[in-house]
């Protein structure tokens, strides 16, 4: 596609919209702070200050996307692979996504682009976004099960996880 022309003039819907304030300027974005590249491509330990700016996402954001007043004339991508709905991510809890085996995650990720970050990645991130819910036994519970994960970066999650849980 051809470069898009500046359709902004003084909008900062995008900048005010972000949750970890990753825009520092217009037209800079710092991916450090990105949930997508947080949740994504970063493969180690989801920086502690951070985690509760992630809320509940697993996987990307996009709140700048849905913030800028541009994107209203954008259709609906019709490609299937694109929806919620396939293999039930739209029906699923947090408790229930966080209890997949490495087997079931590839096995149901098959085809999406959720596949590539794997099932550590994917372990870490619903760790993050279930020490940022509401505590609850099932929570507790869940969180518990996975303590002795055989990933540091997943264990390190759920500790932190639990300590929110404690704290709330």
């Amino acid at each position: 596609d051809p470069p898009e022309t500046d359709h902004c003039g003084s909008c900062r819907r995008c900048l005010d919209v972000c949750p970890t304030a990753a825009f520092p300027a217009p037209y800079q974005l710092d991916a450090r702070r990105c949930i997508a590249y947080l949740t994504i491509e970063l493969k180690g330990s989801i920086p502690e200050e951070l985690r509760p700016l992630i809320g509940n996402r697993v996987y990307g954001c996009d709140d700048c996307q849905l913030a800028c007043p541009w994107n209203r004339f954008a259709a609906t991508a019709s490609e299937a692979g694109f929806r919620a709905v396939r293999h039930g991510l739209d029906r699923a809890t947090l408790q229930e996504l966080f209890a997949w085996t490495e087997a079931e995650f590839l096995e149901r990720t098959a085809g999406s682009a959720i596949r590539r970050i794997g099932h550590v990645r994917w372990l870490r991130n619903i760790a993050t976004a279930l020490g940022n819910a509401s505590a609850s036994v099932e929570i507790v519970a869940a969180l518990k099960a996975r303590r002795e994960h055989s990933s540091e970066v997943v264990r390190e999650a759920v500790r932190w996880a639990l300590g929110e849980a404690d704290s709330g």
